[in-house]
C-alpha cells in the first residue's frame, strides 16, 4: 500500500500555496514552481513524489518496532497532530517543545516519573491525609506538567524517528534530533530551511486542511506498520511459547537432565580450594619427652606447696612471743601492786 493521494486532493487542500516572494528562503528554490500575484506556488509533482518517500520510510521504521514522535506546537496544527498521533499510537507534542527532551533525555523521563508518583497520591487517596494547602499545590504541579509531559508520557525511550510540522518554528527539536542523530520527516514551507530535514515534504504548513491531510496519510503510514508488525508476530509466537514451557518444566523439575555434572564442573577453583575438608596436623611426641614433662610439673607443684608452708610457719611465731609477753606483763601486775600495799601498812 502507498500513500494513495491524488493532485486534486492536494490542489483542493491548497498545499501548493507557499509564502510571499519576498519571505522566501533560496534554499526551496528547486521545489517552487512558479509565482503569482507576489506568492510563490510549490510543485505539487515533487509534494507526491517526497510524500511517497516519507510514508514508506514511517511504515518500515515502525514495522522494525520504531516510534515516531508526532510534533506540531502552532495553532493550526496541535488539534490535527493531536488527533493523528493518539490515532496511531504515537508520542507527541502539541503544547510547547521541552529544551532538552531528545539531548536530556534522562531528566525528561525522571519528571515524567515524577508526574506518574503524584498521580498515584492522588488516585489512591493518600493526598486527602495532607494539609489542604499541600493537596493543591500537588494538583497544580500535575497539572503542569501534563500540559507538556502528557503526548510523551508513553514514551520510555528516544524516538526513532521525528515528524514535524513548521520547521522554522520548531527549529530546537530539529537541531536536537540532528544532534542525537533522529532522521527528521517534515512538512516544508518556501520560508525554511530544508538542510537539517533529512525526508522533506514540500507543502503548505499554514492551512489547516493542507495540515490535516498530510499529517493523516502520515498516521495512516504508521498503522500500516503496526497491522504488518502484528501479522509477522504469530509465526515467532510459538517457537517462543515452546521454548518458554520447557524452561518452565525444567524449573519445575518435570525434565530430566540427562547429564548429572560434578561439582568440579559447575564450581571454579577458589569455590573448590574453600569447600575442600581441612587436614589436621598432630604432632607425634615420643613417649619419653611426654613423662620428662609429666615430672617437671610434679616437681614445680611440690616446691610451691613447701614454699607456701614455709612462710605460713614464719607468719605464726613472732605472734605467739608477743601473745607470752603480754600474758607474762598481765601476770606481774597485780603483785607490784600487792608489795606496795604491804609496804604502806609497814610505814
Amino acid at each position: 500500500m502507498s500513500a494513495n493521494i491524488s493532485m486534486k486532493a492536494l490542489l483542493e487542500s491548497g498545499v501548493h500555496f507557499g509564502h510571499r516572494t519576498n519571505k522566501w528562503d533560496p534554499r526551496m528554490r528547486p521545489y517552487i514552481f512558479t509565482e503569482r500575484n507576489g506568492i510563490h506556488i510549490i510543485d505539487l509533482q515533487q509534494t507526491v513524489k517526497y510524500l511517497e518517500t516519507a510514508y514508506n520510510i514511517i511504515r518500515d521504521t515502525v514495522a522494525n518496532g520504531g516510534t515516531v514522535l508526532f510534533v506540531g506546537t502552532k495553532r493550526q496544527a496541535q488539534e490535527t497532530v493531536l488527533e493523528e498521533a493518539t490515532r496511531c499510537g504515537m508520542p507527541y507534542v502539541t503544547e510547547r517543545w521541552l529544551p532538552g527532551t531528545l539531548t536530556n533525555w534522562t531528566t525528561i523521563f525522571q519528571r515524567i516519573m515524577e508526574l506518574e508518583r503524584l498521580e498515584k497520591l492522588r488516585d489512591s487517596g493518600e493526598i486527602e491525609r495532607l494539609v489542604k494547602k499541600e493537596g493543591l499545590m500537588i494538583e497544580r504541579e500535575i497539572n503542569r506538567l501534563l500540559v507538556s509531559l502528557a503526548g510523551i508520557r508513553n514514551m520510555k525511550r528516544l524516538p526513532d524517528m521525528l515528524f514535524v510540522v513548521d520547521v522554522s518554528r520548531e527549529a530546537t527539536a530539529v537541531h536536537e534530533a540532528n544532534l542525537k542523530g533522529v532522521p527528521v520527516v517534515a512538512l516544508v514551507d518556501t520560508n525554511c530551511d530544508p538542510s537539517g530535514i533529512d525526508y522533506l515534504i514540500p507543502a503548505n504548513d499554514d492551512a489547516i486542511r493542507a495540515i490535516k491531510l498530510l499529517v493523516g496519510k502520515i498516521a495512516d503510514a504508521a498503522l500500516e506498520g503496526k497491522a504488518m508488525r502484528k501479522e509477522e508476530l504469530p509465526e515467532e509466537l510459538p517457537l517462543v511459547s515452546a521454548e518458554a514451557g520447557r524452561e518452565s518444566e525444567i524449573l519445575l523439575g518435570h525434565i530430566e537432565l540427562e547429564e548429572d555434572l560434578e561439582d568440579e564442573d559447575l564450581l571454579g577453583a577458589a569455590t573448590l580450594a574453600k569447600l575442600a575438608p581441612v587436614k589436621v596436623v598432630v604432632s607425634e611426641e615420643p613417649s619419653d619427652m611426654l613423662a620428662t614433662a609429666e615430672t617437671k610439673e610434679l616437681e614445680v607443684k611440690v616446691k610451691k606447696e613447701e614454699v607456701k608452708s614455709e612462710t605460713a610457719e614464719k607468719k605464726a611465731k613472732p605472734k605467739s612471743k608477743v601473745t607470752k609477753k603480754t600474758s607474762a606483763v598481765k601476770k606481774e601486775k597485780p603483785r607490784d601492786a600487792s608489795k606496795k600495799s604491804k609496804e604502806k601498812e609497814k610505814r
